[in-house]
């Protein structure tokens, strides 16, 4: 099996896990929150930043200004699915979401999010 195929496969049977993730800006200490019902979409939220299309313009124009390197992202906490019963996972994950805006706070000159 070729090296390219490896990876495609090794890709396809990591685990789809969801969770909350922040984007810190070291050098202003700005922090944007989000969540992904599938982590492996953190690289397309990359993407949009390198391409200078994401949509969150206050961290689009710091990413422009200070450059990948001046950013962190961490997971900073996966969304633990129960076994038994009804689980809404897309609700769960809101929750979750909400529970580190609420700890974190990272609106106005602290963050990129905006206030619901």
């Amino acid at each position: 099996m070729d090296h390219k195929k490896q990876l495609k496969e090794l890709y396809k049977d990591t685990p789809i896990e969801a969770g909350v993730f922040t984007m810190t800006n070291k050098q202003n200490g700005k922090v944007v929150v989000g969540s992904f019902n599938n982590l492996k979409r953190l690289n397309g939220f990359q993407f949009m930043l390198k391409t200078n299309t994401h949509t969150n313009k206050a961290l689009q124009a710091d990413y422009n200004t200070f450059g990948a390197d001046a950013f962190d992202i961490e997971v900073v906490e996966y969304l633990k699915k129960k076994e038994d019963g009804y689980f809404d996972a897309k609700k769960e994950l809101e929750k979750l979401e909400e529970k580190w805006l609420d700890t974190l706070q990272p609106f106005d000159e602290k963050g990129y999010n905006s206030k619901k």
